[in-house]
């Protein structure tokens, strides 16, 4: 009896476990989460800013699955930050959502991988919407600009950039859709490249016009690091730094210098084992390749076309080249999905983006030092202007509520926003200012008690204290 008791826990126990694992866990603890906010040089806090339908919440889920919190073969398709039933259903974003997102990444300063935490907000793209995306920008350091790569820089994504650029908030751009450049369109390496030089100047266009000598020169460039290529849906992508690494310890250049050549009019050699900046140079009887097209496109264009035209032999053999290996299950795969999961193990688009969100935009104690007078409309030399500039944990509390989330329970509501100084805790009471509110005078004030400290997860929320 004892034995069969025994046994029936333990199927029991299986059962469990295998309930556990089916839901993808994510791999960090809301106590990590508690920790690191103490140390605000490892915290970016960011937008995902578009012209509707470039690919925002697309691209948001290769993040938000790198952390752990949906698998990877839903990624792309579950669109994890359209929570609502009216967004799933149409697929386009109405609310903007906010993530916090726990990562480690090492950035090759002696020091291993450093926990960071994310702070990502997904907003719409729609030009009705567009209320949601200025109350996003207003709680974040970083945007990330999102570009369809075919049809270039859109209306809307001029709007969001030029809000964006007013709030003081550092670009740094996604040029998405490359897979339908390759694949449906099947356009050169070359054409490509000028569609993407096309796109970036745009942006830079914009960016130009809004020179502010606080933030200093904030435009996007490849060779700078601050602009990656890829594809959302299939969950790849790269910028200029990750195949610069890859070729100068090859050619045995500084990574600065051969970052520099992967982008822009250079051309190398192969005869004389030389760099140009001639297109055609004395002694070639045909035009060379542009860097950017022969080191980088071509090879990605190459592997994508072989694995779509089912040539084995030579995506096995280019798979052999470039250390691709593949476990398990994905063996078996054929055509589509099998390009897929190659290129998210060769060229993941969660690793590029995380080190160009960690090591290009701003953390909020370097934000708020040049973003304290868009914030506080009061003077700039009151005790709450400076924590708010030192980003004081111990400072008054001054934080910046930007919308209303509804809760479960009729007629409550979380306030979602951003602690800009001092620290917040559930019982303590605080004055509410609310936009009608006057220095001096009672109306729309409020001194209220904090009920419940909440963590927003997208669909969800977890208690933190």
């Amino acid at each position: 009896q004892v034995a069969v008791r025994h046994s029936k826990s333990l199927t029991r126990l299986l059962l469990f476990h295998f309930l556990i694992e089916s839901a993808a866990m994510p791999n960090f603890t809301v106590d990590q989460i508690r920790t690191i906010m103490d140390k605000t040089d490892n915290i970016r806090s960011m937008s995902v800013i578009a012209h509707v339908d470039h690919g925002k919440s697309t691209l948001t889920d290769s993040l938000i699955c790198k952390a752990g919190i949906i698998s990877s073969k839903q990624a792309g398709d579950a669109r994890f930050t359209d929570t609502r039933a009216d967004e799933q259903e149409r697929g386009v974003t109405i609310k903007s959502t906010g993530v916090s997102l726990y990562f480690e990444l090492d950035e090759d300063d002696g020091k291993g991988p450093q926990p960071h935490l994310i702070n990502l907000i997904d907003s719409p793209g729609h030009v009705d919407f567009s209320s949601e995306v200025t109350a996003a920008l207003r709680i974040t350091d970083g945007a990330m600009v999102v570009v369809d790569s075919i049809e270039g820089c859109a209306v809307q994504t001029e709007t969001v950039l030029r809000q964006s650029l007013a709030e003081r908030v550092k670009p740094c751009l996604f040029v998405n859709k490359v897979d339908r450049c390759i694949l449906e369109l099947q356009m050169e390496p070359e054409d490509m490249y000028a569609r993407f030089r096309k796109a970036i100047e745009d942006v830079n266009v914009i960016v130009a016009t809004y020179n502010d000598a606080l933030m200093g020169d904030v435009q996007v460039a490849p060779e700078k690091g601050t602009v990656a290529f890829g594809s959302g849906l299939h969950g790849w992508g790269f910028n200029v730094e990750r195949f610069a690494k890859i070729y100068a310890a090859k050619m045995g250049v500084d990574k600065e210098k051969m970052m520099k050549r992967l982008w822009g009019d250079s051309f190398f050699n192969a005869k004389k084992k030389t760099w140009t900046n001639v297109q055609q140079p004395e002694g070639c009887d045909s035009a060379l390749p542009r860097a950017f097209c022969q080191f980088i496109m071509t090879p990605i264009n190459q592997l994508m076309r072989a694995i779509m035209d089912e040539q084995k032999e030579k995506y096995e053999k280019m798979m052999g080249t470039l250390g691709i290996v593949l476990k398990g299950d994905d063996k078996s795969l054929q055509g589509k999905p099998l390009m897929k999961r190659t290129m998210q193990i060769w060229i993941n688009a969660a690793d590029t983006l995380l080190s160009m969100i960690i090591t290009k935009l701003p953390s909020p104690k370097a934000a708020q030092k040049y973003r304290v007078e868009n914030l506080y409309e009061g003077p700039m030399d009151d005790e709450a202007a400076k924590a708010i500039r030192a980003c004081d944990k111990d400072g008054p509390l001054m934080m910046y509520v930007s919308k209303m989330v509804p809760t479960s329970d009729k007629g409550r509501f979380y306030a979602f926003g951003r602690v800009f100084s001092g620290t917040i805790a559930t019982g303590q009471k605080v004055r509410i200012q609310g936009p009608h509110y006057k220095p001096g005078s009672k109306e729309d004030l409020n001194i209220k008690n904090i009920q419940r400290t909440v963590l927003m997860m997208g669909r969800s929320t977890e208690q933190i204290a």
